[in-house]
């Protein structure tokens, strides 16, 4: 069912926790709100499941206005990240409990919470307790718990966040695919970029209380229309410039045309350390200085490099790496460093 919020506000005293949200999501789409810590994106998942009542605005679950219906009559499922398990019950009991309370006969309930254990994996589970189940089975649990009766909206609040990498990233892509199966449109909040990532359909960037951008994950993190954005998204550098007659000024890297830069005036490119060209590749660059190499950081598949130019702040390069690779730069050497207009996306100003 489509979501649909607009013209949200919502305020604790004097502070605006929510200045006039409006967003959409599609029937079957997986939509992720992004954000630091006290951009408003928990409050705004809140509202929409019904928790808290927003100031102004409306919420719409398809033709529905339900902006101010109690939680239990809104149809959404929703996993916490602690999964908030019934702990006195079994894993069955705890799936079955939405279902009891819609007051569904007893052979359905067995029916639907086997199908939905098997679902998640947990088949021969039902009988256990959550202290007897691991953490990525605990969060299995929730989340069959939140599809059993077959919600309108799917709600899913940091629900990685207790996890070690090595399984949220492997539940990452269980989830995506159970939802893709199921198509189930969802909302689903993170602070970690790269969990969105993986993840979206499309990703709203949340910050004080407003939504900066909104977009595919590609766009947001190739196409940022605000520094905030391409600084948050990811790890960048961000290149001061100024334009005059059609050129952009780089201290330290002379010279470049881009069709996005403005006529006169300041600008920032945005360069992703991935794009940088470091050594023999960057001899073809438009734009070139010498770096000294401050750090070497190995990560497995690929090494970061922090370089110091002549002129501007330090840089970050990453650079693909394979095992029969020789390092391709030594802590405290100096390596030429290029980029070229297709590299780089001009960040507009405000």
């Amino acid at each position: 069912m489509r979501l649909s919020v607009t013209g949200i506000v919502k305020r604790f005293g004097a502070v605006t926790a929510l200045a006039g949200i409006d967003l959409t999501v599609e029937e079957g789409e997986f939509l992720t709100i992004l954000g630091p810590s006290g951009s408003g994106k928990t409050t705004l998942l809140k509202a929409v499941a019904g928790f808290e009542v927003p100031d102004e605005g409306q919420v719409h679950l398809g033709d529905q206005d339900v902006t101010l219906s109690a939680a239990r009559h809104r149809n959404v499922g929703m996993v916490f990240q602690n999964y908030a398990l019934f702990p006195h019950m079994t894993v069955a009991e705890n799936i079955a409990f939405p279902l009891e309370m819609r007051r569904v006969s007893k052979p359905e309930i067995t029916k639907r919470v086997g199908e939905t254990l098997a679902l998640v994996e947990l088949e021969t589970y039902g009988a256990r307790l959550p202290r007897q189940l691991s953490g990525g089975q605990q969060q299995r649990v929730a989340l069959a718990r939140a599809i059993v009766f077959g919600p309108a909206l799917l709600l899913l609040d940091e629900p990685f966040g207790a996890l070690d990498r090595k399984l949220r990233e492997s539940l990452q892509l269980e989830v995506r695919r159970l939802q893709r199966r199921l198509r189930l449109t969802t909302l689903f909040i993170t602070h970690d970029q790269e969990e969105a990532l993986i993840m979206s359909d499309r990703i709203a960037v949340m910050d004080q209380g407003r939504i900066q951008q909104i977009g595919t994950p590609a766009d947001v993190y190739d196409k940022p229309v605000s520094r905030f954005v391409a600084d948050f998204i990811g790890e960048s550098n961000l290149i001061e410039g100024t334009a005059a007659n059609g050129q952009v000024v780089l201290p330290g890297f002379g010279t470049l045309a881009h069709p996005d830069a403005p006529a006169s005036g300041p600008v920032t490119l945005l360069l992703r350390p991935e794009a940088m060209r470091v050594g023999a590749e960057a001899r073809a660059a438009h734009c070139q200085a010498q770096c000294t190499v401050l750090e070497a950081i190995f990560l497995g598949l690929s090494i970061k490099l922090r370089l110091r130019p002549e002129q501007g702040p330090d840089l970050l390069a990453r650079l693909p790496l394979r095992p029969s690779d020789p390092p391709p730069a030594a802590e405290g050497s100096s390596v030429l460093v290029g980029f070229s207009p297709e590299d780089v996306h001009v960040v507009p100003r405000g």
